[in-house]
C-alpha cells in the first residue's frame, strides 16, 4: 500500500471521484480519498490521500487556495460560469480602469452566497440536485477572504484573467458573478485553473497518465 500525499493535475473532464476511481485501479488499492472537488470543467491542483495518508485530509480542506481564472463580463448564466444556461446578456463597453478597480474592490472578507449548482447539502440533498430539479432554496451568506486578485491579462474587452488567492470555501465563479453585477453589466467565470492548495502547488503536480506511466517503471510503487 502507497502512504501519504499525492499531487495530482486534474484534467478537464474528470470528477474529483473520477481521479479518485482511477488512482484505484493505478496503484491497486482502495484506501484512497481527495481532498475537496474540483468541478469537471475545471483543472489543476487536486492533493489525493492514500493509505495512512487519509487521516489528514480533513487538515488539506481547511487550507488557503490559489486560482486563475477567466472572467467573462456581459454575460450572465444560470450555473455562474460557462457551463450554464445564459439568463442576461449586456453589450456595454466598460473602460479596462473601471474593470480593474470593481475586481480589486473585493479584495478583503466579503459575505459570499454559495452557488445552487454546487455540492453543499441543504436537508441531505446536494443543492445541485435541487437545480437540476428546477429548485431555488434561500441559501445563507458565508464570510469568505480574498486575500489577493492580480490581473494577468485583458484578453479583450469582455475577457480579464486574473488569479485569485483566497481562503477555504470560496466559490470563484461566484466571485466572477459578483464582479459582473458590481459592474452593471453581469458576468461569469468561463476557464478556472487550481495553481495551488495549501503548500502544494502546480509544479509539483503529476497528470493521471504520467502517474500509470511512473507506477510501471518503479518497483512495489515505494518511491511514488
Amino acid at each position: 500500500m502507497v502512504n501519504g500525499i499525492l499531487v495530482v493535475y486534474k484534467e478537464k473532464g474528470f470528477t474529483s471521484h473520477d481521479v479518485v476511481a482511477k488512482l484505484r485501479g493505478i496503484l491497486k488499492q482502495r484506501k484512497i480519498g481527495h481532498t475537496g472537488t474540483l468541478d469537471p470543467e475545471a483543472e489543476g491542483v487536486l492533493p489525493i490521500c492514500l493509505g495512512k495518508g487519509t487521516k489528514v485530509s480533513s487538515m488539506l480542506t481547511d487550507t488557503d487556495k490559489e486560482y486563475v481564472a477567466t472572467l467573462t463580463l456581459g454575460v450572465t448564466t444560470d450555473t455562474q460560469d460557462h457551463t450554464g444556461n445564459i439568463i442576461k446578456t449586456n453589450n456595454d463597453t466598460i473602460s479596462e480602469d473601471i474593470i480593474e478597480k470593481a475586481i480589486k474592490s473585493f479584495i478583503g472578507e466579503y459575505d459570499q452566497i454559495p452557488p445552487m449548482y454546487s455540492a453543499l447539502k441543504v436537508n441531505g440533498k446536494k443543492l445541485y440536485q435541487l437545480a437540476r430539479e428546477g429548485k431555488e432554496i434561500v441559501r445563507k451568506s458565508r464570510k469568505v477572504n480574498i486575500y489577493n486578485i492580480d490581473i494577468i491579462k485583458h484578453i479583450d474587452s469582455k475577457n480579464v484573467l486574473i488569479k485569485i488567492n483566497c481562503s477555504k470555501g470560496t466559490y470563484i465563479r461566484t466571485l466572477c458573478n459578483d464582479i459582473g453585477e458590481r459592474l452593471g453589466c453581469g458576468g461569469h467565470m468561463s476557464s478556472l485553473k487550481r495553481t495551488k492548495v495549501g503548500m502544494f502547488d502546480i509544479n509539483s503536480s503529476l497528470k493521471l497518465d504520467e502517474i500509470d506511466n511512473r507506477v510501471d517503471t518503479i518497483p512495489n510503487k515505494k518511491d511514488l
